[in-house]
């Protein structure tokens, strides 16, 4: 298991949705446009874990029950429900994650991933 973890370096693409900027001009538009207009978008390189098995059936730090069957990740600061981007650089194959977890524990890894993710 942990050769596997030390072979699975993922690019993370974080897309974190927050408020549009204010402005005093009223500006009308769709709301998909309003969307991809206020994603952030950051790519980062970083060494992930899986969560093992026992946690399954717990609480997490946002109250929801962890499931390994779900696409979910921990992250130590990111905002709960903040969709993140993740690809197995080893496979090309990318997912989409919400952080609804703190974590990982060990500093050098950057996401605890759901097993499905």
């Amino acid at each position: 298991m942990k050769k596997h973890l030390k072979i699975y370096i993922f690019l993370i693409l974080l897309l974190v949705f927050i408020a549009a900027c204010s402005s005093s001009k009223i500006i009308r538009t769709s709301k998909s446009e309003t969307a991809a207009s206020s994603a952030k978008i950051f790519k980062r390189e970083a060494e992930v874990s899986y969560y093992a098995e026992k946690f399954n059936g717990r609480k997490t730090a946002n109250g929801t029950t962890f499931s390994n069957s779900k696409l979910t990740a921990a992250h130590r600061t990111l905002p709960f429900k903040t969709k993140l981007k993740v690809t197995n650089i080893v496979n090309n194959k990318s997912v989409i994650v919400e952080v609804n977890d703190r974590g990982p524990q060990k500093t050098s890894r950057e996401l605890d991933l759901s097993k499905r993710a």
